[in-house]
């Protein structure tokens, strides 16, 4: 397999050198399938590399965006059946399967740490919704678009943010605590959010909002904890193959949301892309700060910032679906999702790398003192 890894880099080195030759050339007609072949062949040969694999899923959800954007007619209709149809099945497969890892002692953990879980809930529903109304005001993005950016503010937290809390070696049980019961909080926080804040944008329904929230979400969710109470624990495979369904939901779901937004996306991508950013990187900034402020310690304050930074794209999807505008309320949330895996994998490896050479050094010098005591 080895060999497969290194000729998919080489695959895509090449791709890479006819993309730009035929961007520079003027010469667009192989620039289409340069930069999915690109993608692609990166997205093979990153698996054989322990640095590269853990990008290996943000470079997939490229791969499907950029074959969406060039040729969107692929992905909206297979005959006459509409791809948005699989938007919130997919949306309710991947809260099933966040059910089916918690239990009942997840919700314990709030008692033990009360104090980090109030802050980050607070942060998490403040911070996040009121930079997104921020940007949509300041960029002045047309109504529908401000409205998506509003909406990925006020959706909770996901399961991506949990992975990058274990890469960073953050306060992994506050990070599957937060996520868990901003969750479940959702069906009531999230419209009420988005009733205030982008109301000036759409027409908000409350009451439909907070239904389908709950149908997306908690219904999935408490089935998945029933059969994880069924089985104690012993469906292994389960364990295994919920991830990696819920990894290809999120991509099929960015997919048909981007090949239904495209020319939505032409119009203001460079901006939303940018928009994007500034949330994200706002998020991270803003929820690490608050926490250190309130002098918690640097594994919460990071697995804050963490949770505060990384939102629930595949619900803000779903939300959009669901309000009938998920060509253009649907945008934001398809782009600050792979925005925030690119983000969260650097700033949690980054975390993860200091930590270590803080204890590598700590060590060095206990070893030192014992020298000379010796």
């Amino acid at each position: 397999m080895r060999h497969v890894y290194r000729a998919g880099l080489i695959v895509a080195s090449a791709c890479a050198l006819v993309l730009v030759g035929s961007l520079v050339s003027g010469d667009s007609s192989l620039a289409a399938p340069a930069a999915v072949g690109c993608f692609v062949s990166l997205g093979i040969g990153a698996f054989g590399f322990r640095r590269l694999r853990e990008f290996s899923f943000t470079i997939w959800i490229f791969a499907a965006v950029t074959a969406a954007m060039f040729y969107p007619q692929y992905f909206q209709k297979v005959g006459d059946f509409d791809l948005k149809v699989l938007i919130v099945p997919l949306i309710q497969v991947i809260m099933f399967g966040m059910g089916t890892r918690m239990s009942l002692k997840d919700f314990g953990a709030v008692a033990k740490t009360p104090k980090g879980v109030l802050v980050g809930l607070v942060c998490q529903f403040t911070i996040m919704p009121l930079v997104g109304v921020s940007l949509a005001l300041a960029f002045r993005f047309p109504a529908e678009i401000a409205a998506g950016v509003v909406l990925i503010g006020c959706a909770p937290s996901g399961v991506a943010s949990n992975v990058m809390a274990y890469i960073a070696g953050a306060n992994l049980a506050l990070s599957i605590t937060l996520t868990a019961i901003a969750t479940l909080l959702a069906p009531i926080v999230t419209p009420a959010l988005m009733e205030l804040l982008a109301g000036q944008f759409v027409p908000i329904d409350f009451v439909d909002m907070m239904i389908g929230i709950v149908e997306m979400v908690i219904v999935p969710i408490v089935l998945g904890l029933i059969l994880n109470r069924l089985t104690r624990g012993r469906a292994a495979w389960l364990d295994k193959a919920m991830p990696l369904l819920s990894m290809v939901g999120i991509a099929v779901i960015i997919t048909i949301i981007t090949a239904a937004g495209r020319d939505a996306l032409l119009d203001v991508g460079l901006l939303l892309v940018l928009a994007a950013v500034i949330h994200n990187g706002t998020g991270y900034l803003l929820g690490y700060w608050s926490a250190r402020l309130l002098r918690m310690d640097k594994k919460s304050c990071r697995t804050i910032a963490i949770e505060v930074g990384m939102q629930n794209g595949g619900l803000a999807s779903g939300i959009a679906l669901q309000m009938g505008k998920v060509a253009t309320v649907g945008l934001a949330p398809a782009i600050f999702g792979p925005w925030m895996n690119i983000s969260g994998s650097a700033l949690a490896n980054w975390w993860r790398r200091t930590s270590e050479e803080k204890s590598e050094i700590r060590n060095q010098k206990s070893e030192r003192k014992i020298d000379l005591i010796e």
